[in-house]
Order: structure tokens, then sequence, then C-alpha cells
């Protein structure tokens, strides 16, 4: 399953891409996410836009994992940004709307190789979402 949508700001329009991918873990897949590269089409994860609507991106990208799961609703979600920083982006969005999200998933993060519930002020590296 996949999303495209568009991110416009100061950098112009650009195309972003959201995916589900299958893990060899039955029921778990992994949410990649960035820009539409023009010329391969493929996602580039790596890219920073700076197009000033990176709140309505990382929305967009929540707005996918519920309809997603709304779907699948025996599946979990794996993320993880590309790079440390992209990682604690996402950290710090789901601190910011934990409120509205605890009431629909369960989030557990990575700390150290555990798998912990969400907590806003763990150093999270990854992170694994579920429907309640």
């Amino acid at each position: 399953m996949s999303y495209r949508f568009i991110s416009e700001g100061p950098q112009g329009i650009v195309e972003k891409l959201i995916i589900f991918q299958a893990t060899h873990i039955k029921h778990v897949f992994n949410l990649a996410f960035g820009d539409i590269n023009p010329k391969t089409g493929e996602i580039d994860d790596l890219i920073v836009t700076n197009n000033g609507d990176g709140e309505k991106v990382l929305i967009t990208v929540a707005t996918a994992a519920f309809e997603f799961t709304e779907k699948y609703k025996n599946c979990f979600i794996y993320l993880e940004g590309s790079t440390k920083s992209r990682t604690r982006l996402y950290q710090m969005g789901i601190t910011k709307y934990w409120k509205e999200i605890s009431k629909d998933f369960d989030v557990l993060v990575e700390v150290k190789g555990d798998w912990v519930k969400f907590e806003a002020n763990l150093k999270c590296e990854a992170f694994l979402v579920n429907r309640k």
C-alpha cells in the first residue's frame, strides 16, 4: 500500500511517497517515507526538503498510518528515521500529539535493543505501532 502527496513551500512543489512494506516478520510492515526522486521515481529518505511544512508532512504520514491500520487491523508498523536526527524528529512529533495518538495506538520504542512502552524522555531508536 502506498500514498503519494505533495509538499508545497519555498522550495516549490515536492512529491512525497509513503510505502508500507512487508517485512520478514508476519504482520509487521516497514513504513518507508521520503521525497520522490524525479529521475528514478524511488523514495529518497535522506534528502532535506526544507519546505516549511514539516509538521503538515508528519501529520500526513500519521494519517496514512491510521488509514493503513484501519484496513489491516492486526498489523504492526515499524518505523525508524534514516538518520538519528529524523528518528528524534519522529519522537518529538509523537510526543507533541501523544494525547491523540495514545487513544488509537499502542507505541513501543526500541531503546538500547529492548522494546518498551513509549515515553517522551526516552532516547528512541525505532518505533513499533499498532492499533488498539
